[in-house]
């Protein structure tokens, strides 16, 4: 696992620099405000390689401009240029910049996740570790009771355990809480036959001073010398040591580990009939009638089992002398030697800190009527949040007792945060996140004064009935990322120093001056047309301020349903691309022009900004305080009788999905081409396209953004949730919370769809299946999406282990996933049905796969190599893992042979046409021989399906009579229902579609869709042929992405 403070690979660096190399390309390290610089060029580098690199990425620049005041006098926005110390780099490589901090952020999610497979492992542990104290107490319980019927002594050793009474004091009672288990305080420890030898220590009757017990540190002592692990015994047994009894305390009391306390001992009080009388409430009265043993070393605890041992003995011979005295006997009540353990709140402990000033009198956020939404942002200067690791483990510890839900992204870059709160506690939670240092605030290095105009918090809180209906957020999410916005630049860029920060209402009325302006100029153009033909006036018209840019930096779908009057937006689909559209848009302006910029809550504008100034030495730019979000809130409180300048909706990244400002409509409906304000995500999740969409077609159309969309949901089962902002009913499904769910929350998890409860509640799959999942996305990332994926390879697994034999042929091996699930089946069919080595010739449990892709069978022979040598555990998991940093090499071979669990074969070969070799397989003298069939898995060339099932279905030699054909993507992403609803399938387009199209990047997705439609066509006719072929039984299964299975008559 990667260390925490190097949060890039070293490949992903000798990646940066071969890529520079060969491309010959300049690279430019620096740490401005230093003479850290190396330049790459030419394939040399001219300083320090290693210390440009650590500067760049792991450093945040340091100078430090002064911050210019909100009211600072200027001629719109500034009289002069920021302080700018950033050296403008022309050649700012963003693609780069964007493969790195992907390739960062990758790598944060694979450390986050480690980080969880140790929990869970350690948590397994744990549970594994307190299941076998427990069936080892129940099996010395059953020899304890064989024993009690066979003598009424122990004559020879003493018992196999002790019972203990867990006696905690009423200070710890009430801290604690306890419950009806913890109330009983019954516990049971294990003797070890060591305590033979502890009884004959000392005199009986010698008092404490006799006692010797057994130092269990001392590898030499001669009392342990038949116990090989000293360690294990000083953790196993309770009655030897203080740790050990902690422990077990633990167990019980799981609220002690976080206590200070103190234990002590005391033999059990009996009535007459030798009964365990219940302890009594006040301590000091057992202190008096018993005694108590401090407890505190090893051999106190020793001492104190070895007392309680004692006591039982003699009134085990007591009871012994009675019987014989007596003409009947009778049994004693007293089993076992019990143990009375005091847990006593610690006096000489330090008293607890006192709570932080936010949390005295907190409300009970759970009694909020309502939930505010609100957001904020953070650049904390010099060298910005040293740990986000640890900072967002701290943001979860201080929110959490404010029941806030949200998400919210930390980089070392800083914090940006979207949130919900509840209403009764939001006074508190701002105080959290604002309370200085010197007043005990945690968060004042990250948040505090750094957090750019404050907190945007609505004006409106949501009624916490709506919420629980359409919840904006399900969780607190709180993510660690490369940066808190992907801007997929190379090198950070100084962003206290991005511009004038305009106030909202200052905004609100340049806007005003500025469409006034406009206005008259459009009257004197007016004036001017039409005084043509008449006696031009000599006198100049007077000149009018010059009219500002008003850039919008949000994305294209957000602009498509709400803008501020006179801003062009960058129409961009994600936010990296703006650098290339500002500096088409920006190359003819004055460097002095005014420019003014606005996004959803300001942080973009913060790094547009930057870039104006520090890469383009624009000298006259502002950006809009807080965002949009803020202008809404503080035209409703300070202005409520001005027009708003922005119409139409705010589009937000939250469960609302936006906020209505206005009643202006300005999206066009995707489906009927009416004006609306409303936006959406289709509810195919193979679609998932975000558009605008009428609440009439959002009816219509259940949500999705097509008829072919629609029938996929209805026919997948799922229940589609409107998700139109402006509406009453808002979607929840976001794409991101998708992505990044939690799975260290998993008693709390929200499903969203039956796809993921079903996954849910679903075996896992093989640690080895998830690192073939990483391998194919690491070595063929344009392929990731073609392995089976954990449930349908389940289902693969399920069907061949439920085969006759166990004999399964793959047409089209891959990366080997769905081979490794077969081959999984295979062994458990012949396992079951008891059947000796399975070969390719012979029978038994077999799996053959065919593959063209060199590359492709070089990976799958090199999970199948490791599958067979060290299963599909953790073990083979963890031997895959070095495939991605080995990688593999083509397969040069013709084939290659594996077996697993003694029991299944499998053979991988290399062919040229997988149809062909089938053909020659059924001939009289095949060169590849095979025993038939029990399963065919056809994942192939997709316009030749209705060839493979002929020749499986027309003879016997390779598929048996009942056996099975699994064809996949037979619903070709949803796209099958459109190709029949037009009847013989899509129309195609006029031959110059592509001439009509005006940038290389539309004509490729152009020629990509015209395949998807042609290929739908392709599989849309092989269903409906094959199920009209009477030779076979067909049923279709919306499993991922459709698999048809064909049963052979």
């Amino acid at each position: 696992m990667a260390k925490k403070s190097l949060p890039f690979s070293l490949a992903t660096m000798v990646f940066l620099l071969s890529l520079s190399s060969s491309l010959g390309k300049k690279f430019l390290f620096r740490r401005s405000g230093s003479a850290a610089v190396a330049v790459w060029k030419n394939g040399r580098p001219a300083t320090s390689l290693g210390a440009a690199f650590l500067t760049t990425h792991l450093s945040h620049p340091q100078p430090q401009p002064q911050r210019q005041s909100l009211f600072q006098p200027q001629p719109l926005f500034s009289t002069k240029s920021p302080r700018n110390t950033h050296v403008p780099n022309a050649n700012h490589n963003h693609n780069t910049g964007a493969a790195y901090h992907a390739s960062a952020n990758r790598q944060i999610v694979q450390r986050r996740n480690e980080l969880l497979r140790q929990k869970r492992e350690a948590r397994q542990k744990a549970l594994e570790k307190d299941r076998r104290r427990n069936l080892r107490l129940r099996e010395l319980f059953h020899e304890e009771n064989g024993h009690r019927k066979e003598s009424s002594s122990f004559e020879t050793g003493g018992p196999p355990m002790f019972a203990v009474k867990v006696v905690t004091c009423p200070a710890l009672r009430a801290e604690l809480k306890t419950n009806g288990r913890e109330k009983r305080g019954r516990m049971f420890v294990e003797r070890p036959a060591l305590f033979d030898q502890l009884l004959c220590n000392g005199d009986e009757d010698g008092g404490e001073s006799s006692f010797r017990g057994v130092d269990l540190n001392e590898s030499s002592n001669d009392e342990i010398e038949d116990f090989d692990d000293l360690e294990a015994t000083n953790t196993s047994y309770a009655c030897l040591s203080v740790k050990a009894l902690k422990q077990t305390i633990h167990e019980f009391f799981r609220r002690l580990k976080k206590s200070t306390y103190v234990l002590s001992a005391s033999l059990p009080l009996l009535d007459e009939q030798g009964n365990v009388l219940p302890h009594p409430e006040n301590d000091e009265e057992t202190e008096t009638m018993t005694g108590t043993w401090k407890v505190e070393t090893d051999e106190d605890v020793q001492r104190a089992f070895v007392e309680a041992e004692r006591f039982f003995l003699r009134q085990q011979q007591q009871q012994q002398q009675t019987d014989d005295d007596s003409s009947s006997a009778s049994s004693s009540t007293m089993k076992r030697p019990t143990l009375i353990l005091h847990v006593t709140k610690d006096p000489d402990a330090p008293p607890p800190p006192p709570p932080p000033p936010y949390l005295a009198n907190l409300p009970d956020p759970q009694i909020s009527p309502t939930m505010t939404m609100l957001s904020f942002y953070s650049f904390p200067p010099d060298t910005g949040i040293p740990s986000p690791e640890s900072t967002a483990e701290q943001l979860k510890r201080l929110w959490r007792p404010f029941r806030a839900l949200g998400r919210i992204y930390v980089a070392r870059e800083g914090i940006n945060a979207q949130m919900a709160v509840p209403t009764n506690v939001l006074p508190n939670f701002l105080e959290c996140c604002t309370l200085p240092a010197e007043r005990g605030g945690e968060l004042a290095e990250v948040l505090g004064e750094y957090m750019e105009n404050g907190m945007n918090v609505d004006p409106i809180p949501v009624p916490m009935e709506e919420f629980r209906v359409n919840p904006a957020f399900r969780n607190l999410h709180v993510r660690v990322r490369s940066q808190i916005v992907a801007d997929g630049l190379e090198t950070p860029l100084d962003w206290q120093s991005a511009g004038y920060d305009m106030p909202p209402l200052e905004w609100h009325r340049r806007l005003k001056e500025a469409r006034e302006v406009r206005e008259k100029m459009e009257r004197q153009r007016k004036e001017r047309e039409g005084n043509e033909s008449e006696e031009q006036n000599e006198e100049p018209l007077p000149p009018l301020p010059p009219l500002p840019i008003v850039l919008d930096c949000r994305n294209n779908y957000e602009t498509q349903v709400g803008k501020f009057e006179l801003a062009e937006p960058l129409d961009t689909v994600n936010f990296r691309d703006s650098w290339d559209v500002l500096k088409e848009r920006l190359k003819d302006v004055s460097k002095d022009a005014p420019i003014m910029t606005y996004c959803t809550g300001g942080i973009r504008c913060v790094k547009v900004n930057a870039y104006l100034t520090q890469e383009m030495e624009f000298t006259n730019v502002a950006r809009l305080a807080g965002g949009v979000i803020a202008y809404d809130r503080t035209l409703n409180e300070q202005a409520p009788t001005e027009e708003p300048m922005f119409k139409g909706v705010n589009y937000v990244f939250d469960g609302r999905m936006g906020r209505r400002i206005t009643d202006d409509q300005l999206g066009t409906c995707y489906t009927c081409g009416s004006k609306t304000h409303l936006i959406t995500n289709c509810k195919n999740e193979n679609c998932h396209r975000r558009m605008v969409q009428c609440e009439k077609c959002s009816g219509t159309y259940s949500g999705t953004c097509s008829e072919g969309c629609k029938a996929r949901v209805l026919n997948g089962g799922m229940v589609p949730v409107k998700s139109v902002i402006g509406s009453k009913t808002t979607s929840t499904d976001q794409e991101d919370e998708k992505k990044e769910m939690e799975y260290d929350d998993e008693e709390n998890v929200v499903y969203s769809n039956l796809d993921d409860y079903s996954d849910g509640h679903s075996t896992p799959a093989a640690p080895l299946l998830r690192e073939i999942e990483a391998n194919t996305a690491s070595i063929f990332p344009s392929g990731a999406h073609m392995v089976s994926g954990a449930m349908q390879g389940s289902f693969l697994t399920t069907l061949a282990s439920m085969s006759r034999e166990g004999r399964i042929l793959e047409i089209g091996s891959f990366s080997g996933y769905a081979t490794a699930c077969f081959l999984e089946g295979a062994s458990l069919a012949g396992k079951l049905s008891g059947s000796d080595m399975g070969t390719r010739e012979g029978g038994g449990p077999f799996v053959l796969s065919l593959e063209r892709d060199a590359r492709a069978l070089g990976l799958a022979a090199a999970h199948l190599k490791v599958m067979s040598e060290f299963g599909m555990g953790e073990e083979g998991a963890k031997e895959a893992s070095k495939i991605r940093s080995d990688g593999v090499e083509d397969f040069e071979k013709d084939s290659v042979s594996f077996t697993y669990n003694d029991i299944a074969g499998c053979e991988l070969i290399r062919v040229s046409d997988a149809l062909a070799t089938l053909e020659e397989m059924t001939s009289e003298n095949p060169s590849i021989s095979t025993a038939p069939f029990d399963i065919v898995f056809v994942d192939a060339d997709k316009t030749r399906l209705k060839e493979y099932v002929d020749i499986l279905v027309s003879n016997d030699r390779i598929l048996k009579k009942g056996g099975l054909i699994l064809v996949d993507n037979v619903l070709w992403k949803g796209l099958v229902l459109d190709a029949a609803s037009n009847g013989s399938g899509y129309e195609s387009n006029s031959e110059d579609e592509d001439e009509n199209s005006s940038t290389e990047k539309e004509r490729e997705a152009l020629r990509r869709n015209r395949r998807a439609r042609k290929l739908a066509n392709k599989m849309h006719r092989f269903n409906s042929a094959v199920v009209k072929d009477d030779r076979v039984e067909v049923l279709v299964i919306p499993i991922r992405d459709g698999l048809s299975l064909i049963r052979k008559r």
